[in-house]
């Protein structure tokens, strides 16, 4: 017997927003923020978009310096080149292609984002994705962690009748369970589409759900077409994703059961309130988040 499901209707199409430069190693369009979206695609907050930019060999690595974040999560996805972090909270290392870092600040972290030293060393292309997943109050507090994603620990799921492939970074997809442990339920997967195939993808009714275009044309639902580096945003309605695909394709899939809660955001400090913001400034001119 098959489960009829209701795909999930799309609200509208996000073109492709200008770039800018955040530090000196990342030249980033806004795919989305707060403002943009409001809490539609809660729990996300911010997605910024990368590249793909091609960088000259150097002796000094170019990226983005000391920096605090509280009250929120950030998940960088590499396609292309190769990211160094380090935190206060005495947490290292590099990620590449395919490689996921989520690092939940909670109550307040510092961290540096750099191009590794190889990658400075040789130069190339480099190509990333970061977005930003909200915590609900109670969890805003929290003692801050992170994840390291390689990309053998990211399970990859066949689409049926060939039509390409998606990897569950978070949240299941099907039968499979993603990577990342989450705080609240996360959807975040990406994957591939081939030239007039056609794809269900399941994500619960009630969940924010939104499809961003890496590369390529597809239709999502059967009413809005979305090309390379535009974001189709959909109802929260829907128990399913309907894809059909106008060329191959590159895709990334995020959503998640939304955090009834106010939001308000000051620069790297995502709170509930405008007192949580002013507390969160005192904390780190006070040194409480810590050391690089």
């Amino acid at each position: 017997m098959t489960t009829m499901t209701t795909p999930k209707n799309v609200v509208t199409i996000i073109p492709s927003p200008p770039t800018h430069w955040v530090g000196d190693g990342f030249p980033v369009s806004s795919v989305f923020s707060t403002r943009t979206v409001e809490n539609h695609l809660s729990p996300y907050i911010l997605f910024d978009y990368a590249g793909p930019a091609a960088f000259e060999p150097s002796d000094r690595p170019r990226g983005v310096d000391t920096h605090p974040h509280r009250g929120f999560e950030t998940v960088t996805i590499v396609y292309q080149g190769e990211l160094e972090h380090r935190d206060s909270g005495g947490n290292s290392g590099s990620i590449g292609p395919g490689d996921v870092q989520w690092m939940t600040a909670a109550a307040g972290v510092l961290h540096e984002e750099k191009h590794s030293a190889e990658f400075t060393r040789t130069g190339g292309v480099l190509e990333m994705a970061q977005l930003w997943v909200n915590l609900p109050a109670k969890h805003k507090m929290d003692t801050p962690r992170y994840q390291t994603l390689t990309s053998d620990l990211i399970p990859t799921v066949q689409l049926p009748d060939g039509a390409g492939r998606v990897r569950a970074i978070a949240g299941p997809f099907g039968q499979t369970e993603g990577a990342a442990e989450t705080v609240t339920p996360v959807i975040l997967w990406d994957g591939h589409i081939r030239k007039g195939a056609r794809a269900r993808l399941p994500i619960p009714d009630g969940f924010s759900a939104a499809v961003f275009v890496r590369s390529g044309s597809i239709w999502v639902g059967e009413t809005h077409s979305a090309s390379t580096r535009q974001l189709a945003v959909l109802e929260h309605d829907g128990s399913d994703i309907l894809i059909d695909a106008e060329q191959d394709s590159e895709f990334i899939v995020l959503g998640g059961q939304p955090i009834d809660e106010p939001v308000v955001a000051h620069g790297p400090f995502v709170m509930n309130t405008q007192q949580e913001i002013v507390q969160a400034l005192s904390d780190v001119h006070a040194g409480r988040f810590g050391t690089l």
